[in-house]
């Protein structure tokens, strides 16, 4: 994945990559009420670690403007983004989130 990033940002620090990818994961598993990520959610980790990479330097920025041109920016990830990581979001039932082993398989009733 790192590599993936690697090409995708042009980047060649892979102390910054990683720590992004890291961040990627924590924002992941905090949404969704996870202790690991799921294949599915994987691919949502290069997603959130691209989208953090592309706003170095803006964080904090509400809008800018340069040579008549206007940027705003929205607080936290894109919809679409935080969409696909909610939908494998974990319910939280007296405060506590229940999700199967590994080896566990979850059988439909």
């Amino acid at each position: 994945m790192l590599e993936e990033l690697k090409t995708l940002t042009g980047e060649s620090d892979d102390k910054i990559l990683s720590s992004l990818l890291l961040r990627a994961k924590n924002i992941i598993l905090t949404e969704t009420n996870r202790s690991q990520l799921t294949p599915a959610l994987e691919g949502m980790q290069l997603e959130v670690a691209l989208e953090l990479y592309n706003r170095q330097g803006s964080e904090g920025e509400t809008s800018r403007s340069e040579g008549g041109v206007s940027v705003s920016y929205k607080d936290g990830l894109s919809d679409t983004i935080l969409n696909g990581i909610r939908s494998h979001r974990l319910a939280r039932v007296a405060g506590r989130a229940f999700e199967a082993k590994p080896t566990e398989a979850v059988s439909d009733p």
